[in-house]
């Protein structure tokens, strides 16, 4: 009877274990299995305004390969506009965000900074549109960034360059 009670804790642990990494590598592959199609939105004729800056994202820690990203990002007076080439690894609640410091390489970089939040990232790859908040002097942001809300990590940093 005592092997039968051992078998049955057995059993029910490893259906509970099982579940468990199962559903957290659910969590992780899903993005990767079933990624979103390409985003291809287009600047519209109020975001045209004045190009202010330019920027490209950047791989941050190239020893990290699950957070990374690349393309080009323009900095309209109204709105931040990710090109067409804009790709980052998927991942769960991503979000674009303003950034008044340089530099921004590790997630330590973002302590205690005020940013501001233009909204979720709608897909890994292609052009996509953010308008900018009013009242928000762009002078004072000189980054973009991607971040993982969720996991509270760096995914891709752009410097921007101001445009003449």
């Amino acid at each position: 009877m005592q092997g039968f009670w051992r078998a049955l804790a057995i059993f029910v642990t490893g259906g509970v274990l099982g579940a468990g990494l199962g559903t957290a590598l659910g969590f992780f592959l899903f993005p990767f299995a079933f990624p979103p199609p390409p985003a291809a939105e287009q600047l519209i004729g109020s975001d045209r305004s004045a190009l202010v800056a330019t920027g490209t994202f950047i791989h941050a820690n190239p020893s990290d390969p699950v957070h990374w990203g690349r393309g080009k990002v323009s900095v309209y007076e109204k709105t931040v506009f990710l090109e067409p080439d804009f790709e980052v690894g998927p991942g769960p609640k991503y979000h674009v965000y303003l950034v008044p410091k340089a530099g921004i390489r590790t997630n330590a970089d973002m302590s205690d900074v005020m940013f501001v939040d233009l909204g979720r990232l709608r897909a890994f790859k292609g052009s996509q549109r953010y308008p900018i908040p009013a009242g928000v002097n762009l002078k004072n942001y000189p980054s973009v960034i991607v971040w993982c809300e969720q996991f509270s990590v760096l995914i891709s940093p752009a410097d921007l360059k101001t445009a003449n």
